[in-house]
């Protein structure tokens, strides 16, 4: 994930507008436009500070890739009918967005 879309995803699920958040970090709403728009490409310390700003931490962690583990499930979608493809990349997409509904919830609660 790049670092404008985890500022924009950490303002989001804090409930902020971009001048909320550019009041809380001394900046200006035009330059939370700007990074978030992709337009300009701040510092992983910027991006921690503004996303502790939002009310949460980052934390980054390295994964070793499992090439072999990607090829089976390619090969296992593979074999779905085109129908079911698309049934389960609507539950993935349901799924998704009733976890950032819960994260609006979570951030409007905390107000």
């Amino acid at each position: 994930m790049r670092g404008n879309h985890l500022v924009r995803e950490a303002r989001r699920r804090a409930g902020l507008t971009q001048a909320e958040l550019a009041a809380r970090a001394g900046t200006t709403q035009s330059s939370i436009a700007r990074l978030e728009r992709g337009a300009t490409t701040p510092t992983l310390k910027r991006i921690s500070e503004l996303v502790r700003a939002c009310g949460f931490d980052l934390t980054i962690g390295m994964a070793t890739t499992d090439d072999d583990h990607d090829w089976s499930l390619l090969q296992q979608n593979l074999q779905l009918t085109p129908t079911r493809r698309i049934e389960k990349a609507k539950n993935v997409l349901r799924f998704m967005m009733e976890l950032r509904e819960a994260g609006r919830a979570a951030g409007a609660a905390r107000r």
